[in-house]
């Protein structure tokens, strides 16, 4: 048995490595965080490009230091960063694209987790779902908890896709992703992509995933300004999206 499981954990991670992944990181005042959100990403990963969002403080140096890509991204918000760095990737030749938030909330260690679908059973998007997966106390405060489940409901209800999550940790194959031709710029972008992939009918799954307090001050569901503004994006991209093709 022992034997077996030994070969299958090779085989597992030859389809992996024998898979070409980019990390796509946006990252805005991340000085902390950064080195440790790069270090530990596993070392499959064939490029890691960190798009600096305007930040004032050492976010570009200390990712540059690490070995990681720096893009520039002035226009701020989390998915203009994000099509930043799909538009560097274009005629790269990657397989998968892996997305990853900054802060450490996540564990960057559980990428093969997020991957695995894609390669070895042909999914095409995997969410990394915290809901499904451990949160340290106080690492997602009532109201995002709250905004993930009446999102998954809704897109539940309009599209019959069932997802727990919006959670950021996530893989796409590059070629869906391409498909979907994402366009927000801010906080609708999680939940654009999962109703565009349940509209085109994209072969989707969650895996759990770990999640922890993030280093630094939340810049959305931190603030009241921030929760209240990310709902209502969400929400109306929800709804939107029901009378567009």
């Amino acid at each position: 048995m022992a034997a077996v499981a030994a070969e299958l954990q090779f085989k597992v991670k030859f389809m992996i490595e024998n898979s070409k992944i980019a990390v796509i990181i946006p990252a805005f005042n991340e000085q902390e965080s950064i080195v440790h959100v790069i270090n530990h990403i596993p070392p499959f990963a064939d490029e890691i490009i960190v798009v600096n969002n305007g930040s004032t403080d050492n976010t570009k140096t200390v990712a540059e230091k690490c070995g990681a890509t720096v893009l520039d991204e002035m226009d701020k918000g989390y998915g203009a960063a994000c099509l930043k760095g799909i538009e560097y990737l274009k005629g790269k030749s990657y397989d998968i694209i892996v997305f990853l938030d900054g802060d450490y909330s996540d564990y960057p260690e559980e990428m093969s987790a997020i991957v695995d679908p894609i390669i070895n059973q042909n999914f095409d998007l995997v969410i990394g779902s915290r809901m499904i997966g451990k949160r340290a106390k106080g690492s997602m405060l009532p109201q995002a908890m709250f905004g993930n489940w009446l999102s998954a409901l809704l897109i539940k209800l309009f599209w019959n896709y069932s997802f727990t999550d919006l959670g950021p940790f996530r893989a796409i194959k590059y070629n869906s992703l391409i498909k979907l031709q994402m366009a927000d710029k801010n906080f609708g972008w999680t939940v654009e992509m999962q109703i565009k992939a349940a509209k085109h009918k994209l072969n989707c799954t969650e895996v759990p995933v770990n999640y922890r307090k993030r280093i630094g001050k939340s810049k959305v569901t931190g603030t009241i300004g921030g929760t209240v503004k990310a709902s209502a994006k969400i929400l109306y991209l929800i709804f939107i999206s029901i009378f567009r093709k």
